[in-house]
C-alpha cells in the first residue's frame, strides 16, 4: 500500500471518529434538551428529594435500625438550606443538571457510536456480541447510577449537611455545590460499575488475565478503599458500605477474566 492510501486511510479514520463524536454530542443536546424542559420533575423529584428525611433510604435505614433495637439510623430533620447567591446561579445549575442527565439517558446510543468505530477492527465472532455489549454496559451504569443516587448521594447529603463546627456556624449550602456533590456521586458511581466491562476487553487484549487480578488482589482492594473514601463522607459506615459492592464487583472480573481466557484456549486448541 502506497503513502497516499495510507494517509487516506488515516483520514478516512479520523472522519469516522470525527461522526461518531457529533452523533454523540448531538444525542446528548437532544436528552439535555427534553430535561430542561422538565424542570420541575427533576429538581423536586429527584435533583432535591434526598435533602427530604422521609427520602427512601432514610427510611429504610431507620427501619433497619430499629430492627436491630435502636433508633440511631433515624433522621428527623437534614439542617440545611439550597440557595443560590449569583445571579445566574440557578441558570447554570439547570442547563449543567440538564446536560448530566441528558448525557445519562443518551448513555447507551453513546455505547453504540463507540461500538460502531471500533467494530472495524475486530473479528467476525466479537461483532456478533454488538447488542451484550450494549446491553450489558448499559445496565451496570445505570445501576451504579442508581446506587449513588440512592446510596453515596444521602449519605454525604445526611453527613455533610448536618456536620457543625460550631453552633454559631449554619449551613446555607450554595446550589452548585449540592448538585456538584450528587452529579460527582452519580457518575462516578456509574462508571466505577463498568470495571467487568474494562476488564473484559483488557482481557481480551492479553493486557489482564486472572492470575495478575489475583496477585494484586490486596492492592486493588487498598485502591477500593481510597476510592470509597474519595466519593463518601469520612466516615467509616459510609465507606463500607460503597467498598462492598466495588469489591464484589473485581471478583466478578476475575471470574470474567478467567471464562475469556477458557475460551480462548478451547478455541486454540479446534485450530
Amino acid at each position: 500500500m502506497s503513502e497516499e492510501q495510507n494517509e487516506m486511510s488515516f483520514l478516512n479514520h479520523l472522519e469516522v471518529l470525527r461522526w461518531t463524536l457529533v452523533r454523540s454530542v448531538i444525542a446528548v443536546l437532544v436528552t439535555s434538551s427534553i430535561a430542561f424542559m422538565m424542570k420541575y420533575f427533576i429538581f423536586n423529584k429527584i435533583i432535591l428529594l434526598p435533602k427530604n428525611p422521609s427520602f427512601i433510604t432514610y427510611r429504610m435505614l431507620c427501619s433497619l435500625s430499629k430492627k436491630l433495637g435502636t433508633d440511631g439510623l433515624c433522621i428527623d430533620e437534614i439542617p440545611f438550606i439550597v440557595q443560590s447567591r449569583t445571579m445566574a446561579g440557578q441558570f447554570s445549575a439547570h442547563i449543567w443538571t440538564s446536560v448530566t442527565v441528558g448525557f445519562i439517558i443518551a448513555f447507551p446510543f453513546i455505547l453504540w457510536e463507540i461500538w460502531k468505530f471500533i467494530k472495524p477492527g475486530l473479528y467476525s465472532k466479537e461483532r456478533k456480541h454488538a447488542r451484550s455489549f450494549i446491553i450489558i454496559s448499559s445496565f451496570l451504569f445505570f445501576l451504579g447510577v442508581l446506587f449513588g443516587y440512592f446510596l453515596i448521594t444521602p449519605l454525604s447529603i445526611n453527613f455533610l449537611g448536618s456536620y457543625r463546627v460550631a453552633d454559631e456556624v449554619n449551613n446555607n449550602i450554595d446550589l452548585s455545590s449540592y448538585i456538584g456533590l450528587l452529579r460527582a456521586s452519580v457518575l462516578s458511581a456509574g462508571l466505577i460499575f463498568e470495571m467487568p466491562v474494562v476488564i473484559y476487553f483488557l482481557t481480551k487484549m492479553g493486557l489482564v488475565t486472572p492470575e495478575f487480578l489475583k496477585k494484586y488482589r490486596k492492592y486493588a482492594l487498598v485502591l477500593v478503599l481510597i476510592l470509597a473514601a474519595i466519593i463518601t463522607p469520612p466516615d467509616v459506615i459510609s465507606q463500607f458500605i460503597v467498598a462492598i459492592p466495588m469489591a464484589i464487583l473485581y471478583e466478578i472480573s476475575i471470574v470474567i477474566s478467567k471464562v475469556i481466557l477458557r475460551k480462548e484456549k478451547k478455541e486454540a486448541a479446534k485450530l
